[in-house]
């Protein structure tokens, strides 16, 4: 599949008919006794910003059984930022596909940050543009 016709898919754009890197059989990494533990790749700010309200959750996973805590947190409300840069392409593939489902199932947005980076946002979160010329005309830069 060319490179425009991925990014066509990727867009929605065109049928990705593209199946090579979905398998039949998923590993299934829970056994019966295994305690869940916290991943030390998952970071979540301090307890007061907490309680405030205020936090984001970095993930950094290495394959797509780490894609459990991107769906636990998000789904607790929090927004999280997929870090991609370190797992195979086929793996990136399928996080990102269950990533754009979770947010679509819990009417959040996901959004590309940079490659293989992705923001995933839930519903009563408002994501500010950066951009130059949206900010109000009385900031430091306007010296007229």
């Amino acid at each position: 599949m060319g490179s425009v016709r991925k990014a066509s898919a990727w867009l929605g754009l065109v049928e990705d008919n593209d199946e090579r890197y979905y398998d039949d059989e998923y590993a299934d990494g829970d056994r019966p006794g295994d305690a869940w533990v916290t991943d030390p790749r998952v970071r979540v700010v301090s307890e007061a910003a907490q309680e405030e309200g205020r936090r984001i959750a970095t993930v950094s996973p290495d394959g797509f059984r780490d894609a459990r805590a991107i769906g636990e947190l998000f789904r607790d409300g929090v927004p999280v930022i997929m870090n991609l840069t370190s797992m195979e392409s086929a793996d990136a593939k399928r996080v990102v596909d269950f990533a754009a489902g979770l947010t679509f199932g819990l009417r959040g947005s996901i959004e590309r940050v940079a490659t293989r980076v992705f923001l995933l946002t839930p519903a009563d979160t408002q994501i500010v543009n950066g951009e130059p010329g949206t900010h109000t005309q009385d900031g430091f830069f306007n010296q007229s």
